[in-house]
């Protein structure tokens, strides 16, 4: 965690950032990136305020208290910037599990004939699980191109419909779309 101190009307005391690293820790386990916390404490006659602003990844918060004293403003500011870091992650793992909710699971089976012999029942060789997962058709040509794949089954994010994507033998692509 990288943490920058200004003291505005008061002088620099070494007793007050040790405090504030010790309580910011706590808030490094709600991020997996790196913190940047800049941290502001102005003294105005009796009244001691800390201001805290925290980036990661993105991420900005920012919090402000204003009490008697540095220590239990720095306790305030961390406890606010606390609630607010739960209130992100529990957004964020909302919307990550309601994204996964609409990825739809389909089963694929190759089903291999023998020409030579008529009288015998094609064989499933393979089977597996593919996921559908969103994505508009130029996401899902990149995707190909970068996974080498002969095709790829997703779901097309305008029409919300089932998709298969496959490498022609020119060296083109070709697309199966359901009618509607």
């Amino acid at each position: 965690m990288q943490c920058s101190f200004t003291f505005r009307h008061v002088d620099s005391n070494e007793e007050i950032k040790a405090y504030a690293m010790d309580k910011l820790q706590r808030l490094e386990r709600y991020v997996d990136a790196p913190l940047e916390v800049q941290v502001v404490c102005t003294q105005e006659k009796h009244r001691h305020r800390v201001e805290v602003l925290l980036r990661a990844d993105g991420l900005s918060i920012a919090g402000e208290e204003e009490t008697s004293d540095f220590l239990s403003a720095i306790d305030a500011v961390v406890d606010n910037l606390e609630r607010q870091l739960k209130r992100q992650k529990k957004k964020f793992r909302q919307h990550k599990e309601a994204n996964e909710e609409r990825v739809w699971r389909y089963r694929m089976e190759v089903i291999a004939g023998e020409a030579e012999d008529e009288g015998k029942e094609p064989k499933v060789i393979v089977s597996s699980n593919v996921f559908a997962k969103p994505m508009s058709l130029e996401e899902a040509v990149m995707q190909m191109r970068l996974s080498g794949n002969e095709f790829l089954v997703f779901r097309d994010s305008a029409t919300e419909q089932v998709n298969v994507l496959y490498k022609r033998k020119d060296g083109n692509f070709g697309l199966i779309r359901p009618e509607a």
